[in-house]
């Protein structure tokens, strides 16, 4: 028995050819018309609208069991795709990864990585950053700015040592409003100004026999015997005491600091801090380590090497005050915000970091003690030896082996090592130099260089440092 071969039936479906058309003379390509993508920005294709639906119902109709070409199909789609845009239907959800970002940068930008509490913040910011990407992720499967993010925020919090569980910041500059955190509080008064620009910080250090620099900047060296207020404002008060280094000479060194932060609100009780020669404490005055809240810690401190080193951060004023003992002397640096250290009383007016030393105390002319005294006669032997142990070659190889650059410094080492005989000055001035790479807010003004007297910088060879400083040794002894 012969089977006869079934044809095979079409597929069921809407579409069904209806055999070959006859021929006909090929019609020519339409001409390329400027189509939008059949892609959304996040990923998902646009679903047609109710009216797009329809359309494509009619034409079904029209022509019952043919497929539209493709042309009509992409035309379809992007009938759809306008009427979506126009609001004719209801839109797929949207993918929010740019307001993440905007608010991260928000939440970031008067930040300044110099500052205590830095990591903290930038933590808080970067999780309420993943958070915000996590709760949009779906509407943003396929966007390649949303996946860029992601591994970003990862790659962030992996440098920062940030944990994926914690607080997160708020975007609502009224709700992060915390009165005990300088940083929060200034970001969001500047938000509310329109002002984008983070707080200015400014920074003042003193140390070896003794050299001062101001908030300005200025570089001097001075005598100032006895007790001196560096800083005396609305909120900081800082007194060191001064005492003659050796005898016959004008020249002195801090051997006691007297700290004192002021009561602020519900941040901060009034906290004094003291140190001495040999008794550089972990504490204030009153036994405690800290200010404020036990939790919140607007004003802590924080021992480095014992004896030897300590910080005390105010968190509530944006404060960093750094204290060392280097040899016998004291040394201390700082940095505070612009607006809160000019924030003070006409009668508060003598403040070292301010102002400088007054004129009948300074040893130079507050532009460094060689430009200062370049200009005097030179005595006849040029490398005299100011105290025993020191000629102006070995202090100047000594001082170069800690400081390479020769700025003022490096000068300031050799000073102290000529006129006092002690090796630890050499250390102080090292240290006060780190201490001016840890918290001075501008790097570019880090290392000072003296200048002549129409402010152009001086090549200074080291013959001329070396008079200068002879020079300015026999006026301290003088």
């Amino acid at each position: 028995m012969i089977r006869k071969k079934r044809k095979r039936s079409a597929p069921p479906g809407p579409c069904r050819s209806h055999g070959p058309r006859p021929a006909t003379a090929p019609a020519p390509p339409p001409s390329p018309e400027p189509t939008r993508p059949a892609w959304t920005g996040m990923g998902l294709r646009a679903a047609p609208s109710s009216a797009a639906a329809a359309a494509a119902e009619v034409e079904q109709r029209r022509s019952p069991g043919l497929c539209p070409p493709p042309l009509e199909l992409l035309l379809l789609l992007l009938f759809s795709l306008g009427l979506l845009h126009a609001g004719d239907c209801q839109q797929p959800a949207q993918c929010r990864i740019q307001k993440c970002t905007t608010d991260f940068v928000s939440l970031t930008s008067h930040l300044n990585s110099a500052v205590d509490g830095f990591d903290s913040e930038f933590c808080k910011a970067l999780r309420a950053y993943a958070g915000c990407t996590q709760r949009t992720s779906k509407a943003c499967r396929g966007n390649l700015v949303y996946h860029s993010a992601v591994l970003g925020i990862s790659d962030l919090m992996s440098q920062r040592n940030c944990s994926k569980d914690g607080p997160t910041s708020s975007t609502n500059p009224e709700v992060t409003h915390d009165p005990c955190n300088y940083h929060s509080h200034a970001g969001a008064r500047e938000h509310r100004r329109g002002d984008q620009n983070p707080p200015s910080y400014l920074f003042c250090g003193l140390f070896g026999d003794p050299h001062l620099r101001t908030f300005k900047d200025n570089f001097q060296t001075c005598k100032v015997e006895g007790a001196w207020p560096l800083i005396d404002n609305n909120y900081l008060s800082v007194q060191v005491t001064n005492v003659p280094v050796v005898p016959g000479s004008s020249a002195t060194a801090t051997n006691k600091i007297t700290i004192i932060f002021k009561a602020h609100h519900e941040c901060t009780d009034q906290k004094v801090y003291q140190a001495v020669t040999d008794d550089l404490p972990a504490a204030f005055v009153d036994g405690t380590t800290s200010g404020g809240d036990s939790d919140a810690k607007s004003l802590r401190i924080v021992e480095r090497e014992s004896g030897h080193y300590v910080e005390m951060h105010a968190r509530y004023i944006g404060t960093t005050v750094f204290v060392r003992q280097v040899g016998r002397y004291l040394t201390l640096a700082i940095r505070m915000p612009e607006d809160l250290a000019m924030s003070y009383e006409e009668s508060q007016d003598l403040q070292l970091c301010v102002n400088g030393c007054p004129l009948s105390e300074r040893i130079d002319d507050g532009q460094g003690q060689v430009s200062a005294i370049l200009g005097h006669s030179l005595p006849r032997t040029s490398l005299v030896q100011a105290w025993p142990g020191y000629t102006l070659e070995t202090a100047n190889t000594q001082c170069h082996e800690k400081m390479p650059v020769k700025d003022i410094y490096f000068q300031s080492c050799v000073f102290d090592l000529l006129t006092t005989g002690d090796a630890n000055f050499t250390a102080a001035a090292h240290s006060a130099l780190e201490d001016v790479e840890a918290l001075h807010p501008r790097k570019e003004r880090w290392h000072i260089f003296p200048s002549s007297g129409n402010g152009t910088p001086r090549g200074g060879s080291d013959l001329s440092v070396s008079l200068g400083l002879t020079c300015l040794i026999l006026i301290v002894f003088l």
